[in-house]
């Protein structure tokens, strides 16, 4: 009998923003594979007594798929805590696919990725009406290049809100990206350091004009968020459009619009 690999989200770093159903399978795990690079290690605490825990940095993609699938052989329930969501710049289906050869049945957890994480850190909206409905997630091109159609510049002409992953070390194509795309030098750029990490968050507020400079006498290198919006700073506008939902003329089926 093989047991499940769990896939959970271990969402941005502090522990406690762990889904209920994460901590769960946690509590009852016979194997914790972490990424210790991304994942804070706090993560595990809850794991049960005997439960092996190993952690992924040094490993190799098939090393990780074998150590999951050896130990699906030996517990009915592992799991493989990833940081923020699975779903998002995680090694996810690399993984799954040598666990379905192998037979091992999969299951996944979402979690709270840094791009939300990040927006509360520094109290900040994605949306706003009138303003922008939209968030792109991406990245700039590293040593993963972009697909066609999927550089910045492209992304950045919509006008939208930006949520820039894995990109820090790359802010001089970020802002080339933007200012192609006709971004003012003006425009705000915030920038958030392991959002939501107990002690070591922070943030770093800017412009297209100076983010970088900001950026680089802050000493942050790693683990950022880089979100671009016409929507930050919005707590501080004089004048909001507010929702059409709570507007005391807009009837729907849970109240009527009053005179």
């Amino acid at each position: 009998m093989r047991g499940t690999v769990w896939f959970v989200g271990a969402g941005p770093g502090d522990p406690e923003l762990l889904t209920v159903k994460g901590r769960a399978l946690i509590e009852r795990t016979g194997a914790i594979l972490f990424a210790g690079s991304l994942v804070n290690e706090a993560a595990t605490r809850w794991a049960p007594p005997g439960c092996v825990i190993a952690d992924s940095k040094a490993m190799t993609l098939p090393q990780m798929a074998a150590w999951l699938i050896r130990q699906a052989g030996e517990h009915e329930t592992v799991v493989r805590l990833q940081t923020g969501d699975p779903a998002l710049y995680g090694a996810l289906i690399e993984l799954v696919q040598p666990l379905d050869a192998a037979g091992v049945p999969v299951r996944v957890v979402p979690g709270v990725s840094s791009a939300m994480a990040s927006a509360a850190a520094a109290v900040e909206s994605f949306t706003l009406p009138e303003v922008t409905q939209s968030v792109i997630f991406t990245r700039v091109e590293g040593r993963t290049p972009m697909p066609p159609g999927e550089d910045l510049a492209a992304l950045a002409a919509h006008r939208t809100t930006l949520c820039i992953f894995l990109s820090i070390t790359l802010l001089h194509k970020v802002e080339a990206g933007l200012r192609a795309a006709g971004w003012p030098e003006d425009a705000p750029i915030v920038v958030v350091h392991k959002a939501s990490w107990p002690g070591e968050e922070r943030i770093v507020r800017g412009t297209l004009s100076d983010i970088k400079q900001r950026c680089r006498d802050a000493g942050i290198v790693s683990q950022a968020m880089i979100l671009a919006s016409p929507t930050l700073g919005a707590r501080h506008w004089p004048d909001l459009v507010t929702s059409k939902l709570y507007d005391p003329g807009f009837t729907h089926r849970f109240r009527k619009a009053s005179a």
